[in-house]
Order: C-alpha cells, then sequence, then structure tokens
C-alpha cells in the first residue's frame, strides 16, 4: 500500500512557474517509479512525466517537453514536478502517482494522489 499527498498547485500567470509535491509515508518510497497524470476540462486523462526508482531516468508527454522536469528525493520521500514557462492549456487536475513498472506509470499506474488543481491565467 502506498499513500501519496500532493501539494503546490494553485493559480499563476502565463509564463509563470509552479512546483508540484507529492509526499509518501514509509520505508517503501525508493521502491516505486513515480509520475504525474493530469485532466483538463473536456479533455481525457493524459500522462505528464515519470522518473524511475532511483531518479537516474525520466520520461516526458511531448506537450511539456522543455518545460517541465520531474524529479524525486528518496531521503525526503518526495517527488516533485517543477512547472515552468506555463500556458492556459497546462490547466488541469493534476494526480501524483505511482508503480513498481516505469512502463506500467505512463499508462495505468496503479496508485494515484487526491489530485490538485492547477490554473494558469492568460
Amino acid at each position: 500500500q502506498v499513500q501519496l499527498v500532493e501539494s503546490g498547485g494553485g493559480l499563476v500567470q502565463a509564463g509563470g512557474s509552479l512546483r508540484l509535491s507529492c509526499a509518501t509515508s514509509g520505508r517503501t518510497f525508493g521502491s516505486y517509479a513515480m509520475g504525474w497524470f493530469r485532466q483538463a476540462p473536456g479533455k481525457e486523462r493524459e500522462f505528464v512525466a515519470a522518473i524511475t526508482l532511483s531518479g537516474s531516468s525520466t520520461r516526458y508527454a511531448d506537450s511539456v517537453k522543455g518545460r517541465f522536469a520531474i524529479s524525486r528525493d528518496n531521503a525526503r520521500n518526495t517527488m516533485y514536478l517543477q512547472m515552468n514557462s506555463l500556458k492556459p492549456e497546462d490547466t488541469a487536475v493534476y494526480w501524483c502517482t505511482a508503480d513498481r513498472s516505469i512502463v506500467v506509470i505512463t499508462t495505468k499506474p496503479e496508485y494515484w494522489g487526491q489530485g490538485t488543481q492547477v490554473t494558469v491565467s492568460s
């Protein structure tokens, strides 16, 4: 069982930045790949970014490459999504996710956070 707690969502102007955080308790944080999904109004839920157990490898959706950066600090049991150069189309609910597979984490991860709203105004 994995518990994920998100923070850092909010309202920001286009071109600005936000950093989302995802924390989990216990001693198993380093045993999971982690990632982020999002869903904009009227659109399907989509994969955003993922990171391997050690943090040595990352994957990104084409729509966020060069703007978003995923990272993790296993000592602090925390994973981050740094979002720069935000656009109105980035407005969505964002979920923190976890799974033992870096492949599955990009499609149907096993564990999900509660979701946090990110709104980018023009």
